[in-house]
C-alpha cells in the first residue's frame, strides 16, 4: 500500500468514526444531521475535535456533491456574504493601529481582516478527499456567469489558499512513459489541450519512442491527478512545423543524437486551479532533468501556439482608426477570408509577406491595459524568461489552429544564461526580448506604413525567419 493510500484510509476512518459520534444517537447530535449547510459550517468553525471536524467537513462536502447547479451557486453566495471578515474586530483592529503601530497590532489587524471563508476552506480540505473536492468547488466558481465583486472577493481567497497548498515545494515531477498505469495514461489523452490524442495509438506514438520524452507534476493529495504535464521532442534541428514533430511515419533517431529539446504541448489539467502557476516550474526542472542525462542537449525551445493572434487581428482589420494597417495590407488580409487561401502558393505568400511583420507588432508592442504582452502564451513564456526566437508561417494547418492563428506558430528560445535578464526586462521595462529577425520583421511593418514594399533586400520573409536557428518548414 502506497503512503499516500495508507493517510487517506487513515483519514477516511477517523472520519467515519467522527460521523458515527456526530451524525446518529443522541437528541443533541440529530441537530447535526437534521442542520442546514450554513449551520454546519458554522458548526464547523467552532469544531475543537479532530474527528468531529472531518465528520462535518466531508458531511458538508457531501451535500455540497449532491446540489443541481442553482443550490451549488446559493451555496457560493453563502460563503461570500455569511463567512467574510468579522466586521466588528475588524473595525477595532483598525482604530487599534491608528494608535499603535507595533507587531502585534498588525498581527491582529491582519487576523481580523481574514474572511472567515478561509479557515472555513482550510478545515473543509482537512476531509477524505478535501482537495480535489475544494479544486472542483472552484472550477465551479469560475463557470460562474456572476462578475460581482462578491465573486472577486471568493476567488481570491481560493488563490490565496492553492497558492499555499500547491506551492512547488509540495510538487512532484514524475516521467510519463509507455509503462505508465492506464488510469494516468488516460487522463494525458483527456487533458492534452494543444495537439488533441486522437487515441491509444496516438498516445504510444507520443510516448514510446525513444526520441520523446513526457513529464508531469503531481500533488500527495491529487496523487492520480496530473496537475500538468509537457510533451517533449528530441531532434537534430529546431522544427518551425507540427507537422515536423507529430507526422506520421516520421524518421526516429536515437536519443543521445539529438542536440535540441522541443516542448511542442503544455497541458494544465485541473480547472479549478487556472491561475495557479505550474509551468514555470515545470520547464525549468525538465531542462535540468534533461541536460543531467543527455549533455548532448544544446537548445531548449517550445513550438508554441499563437491563440490571440487571429482575434487580435480581426479587431486590427475591422478599425478604420487603425493608422498602422496601411490600406494596401488590409486589402492583402481579404485573402484570409477565403478558407482555402493556405493551397495556393501565390496566394500563401503575398499573405506571409503582409502577416509576418504584423506578428511582430502584435508580439512586440501590443500590450495589455496592465502593460502585458496580449498573448497568453507569449505571456507565460516571456515571463519565464524565453526569447521570442522566430516566427512560423503556417506552422500548423490544423482547423484550430488556423482559427486562432491563421496557422501561425512560434519559437520561444529558453537559454539558461539569459533566463534572469529576459524575466527583468519584461517585468520591469516591459521590453520582450527577440531575435535579431524578429525585430526585423518589425521594422519591415514601419517600413509598409511609410510606403515601402515591405521586403529587406530581396531575401523573403521564410528566409530571413529561418536565417536565427536553421531549419524551415518541411
Amino acid at each position: 500500500m502506497s503512503e499516500a493510500s495508507f493517510f487517506t484510509d487513515m483519514l477516511q476512518s477517523i472520519t467515519d468514526r467522527g460521523r458515527q459520534l456526530l451524525f446518529s444517537g443522541s437528541r443533541a447530535t440529530q441537530v447535526a444531521a437534521k442542520a442546514d449547510l450554513q449551520t454546519l459550517c458554522e458548526m464547523l468553525l467552532s469544531s475543537r475535535g479532530e474527528a468531529s471536524g472531518m465528520a462535518l467537513a466531508a458531511e458538508i462536502l457531501d451535500r455540497w456533491g449532491a446540489l443541481e447547479s442553482e443550490g451549488a451557486q446559493a451555496f457560493l453566495d453563502m460563503l461570500h456574504e455569511k463567512f467574510g471578515p468579522d466586521t466588528t474586530k475588524l473595525d477595532q483592529a483598525i482604530e487599534n493601529y491608528r494608535t499603535d503601530k507595533s507587531s502585534a497590532a498588525i498581527i491582529a489587524l491582519h487576523q481580523a481582516a481574514e474572511p472567515r471563508r478561509q479557515e472555513l476552506l482550510r478545515r473543509l480540505n482537512h476531509a477524505p478527499n478535501g482537495t480535489a473536492k475544494l479544486v472542483r468547488m472552484r472550477e465551479q466558481l469560475l463557470a460562474s456567469k456572476d462578475q460581482s465583486a462578491g465573486y472577486h472577493a471568493l476567488d481570491a481567497d481560493f488563490t490565496h489558499l492553492f497558492g499555499s497548498w500547491f506551492n512547488r515545494g509540495f510538487l512532484t515531477l514524475r516521467p510519463i512513459d509507455w509503462s505508465t498505469p492506464a488510469y494516468i495514461l488516460e487522463k494525458i489523452i483527456k487533458y492534452e489541450a494543444v495537439h488533441e490524442i486522437a487515441g491509444w495509438e496516438e498516445l504510444r506514438s507520443r510516448l514510446a519512442p525513444a526520441d520523446r520524452r513526457c513529464f508531469a507534476f503531481f500533488h500527495p493529495r491529487l496523487a492520480d491527478e496530473p496537475l500538468v504535464f509537457v510533451e517533449v521532442a528530441l531532434t537534430r534541428s529546431v522544427p518551425s512545423a507540427i507537422g515536423d514533430v507529430l507526422v506520421e511515419g516520421r524518421e526516429q533517431i536515437n536519443a543521445d543524437e539529438a542536440t535540441t529539446a522541443v516542448f511542442y504541448s503544455i497541458s494544465n489539467c485541473q480547472d479549478g486551479l487556472r491561475g495557479i502557476s505550474f509551468g514555470n516550474f515545470l520547464i525549468k526542472q525538465v531542462v535540468e532533468d534533461l541536460r543531467r542525462d543527455l549533455p548532448g542537449l544544446k537548445n531548449f525551445v517550445t513550438l508554441s501556439p499563437v491563440p490571440g493572434f487571429a482575434r487580435w487581428l480581426a479587431k486590427a482589420r475591422a478599425s478604420a482608426a487603425d493608422r498602422l494597417l496601411p490600406e494596401a495590407a488590409r486589402e492583402t488580409l481579404m485573402l484570409l477570408d477565403d478558407a482555402s487561401w493556405p493551397d495556393n502558393e501565390n496566394t500563401a505568400s503575398e499573405v506571409e509577406r503582409v502577416l509576418l511583420p504584423l506578428a511582430a507588432r502584435y508580439f512586440l508592442t501590443e500590450r495589455t491595459p496592465e502593460g502585458r504582452p496580449i498573448d497568453p502564451v507569449a505571456r507565460f513564456h516571456l515571463g519565464n524568461g524565453a526569447r521570442l526566437e522566430r516566427l512560423n508561417f503556417l506552422g500548423d494547418r490544423s482547423s484550430k489552429a488556423m482559427q486562432q492563428a491563421h496557422g501561425l506558430m512560434v519559437n520561444y528560445l529558453y537559454k539558461l544564461d539569459d533566463i534572469v535578464a529576459n524575466h527583468e526586462a519584461l517585468a520591469q521595462r516591459g521590453e520582450v526580448i527577440a531575435s535579431p529577425a524578429v525585430k526585423g520583421l518589425l521594422n519591415q511593418n514601419d517600413e509598409s506604413r511609410r510606403g515601402g514594399n515591405g521586403q529587406q533586400g530581396s531575401r523573403p520573409f521564410a528566409q530571413i525567419m529561418n536565417s536565427t536557428l536553421g531549419g524551415g518548414r518541411k
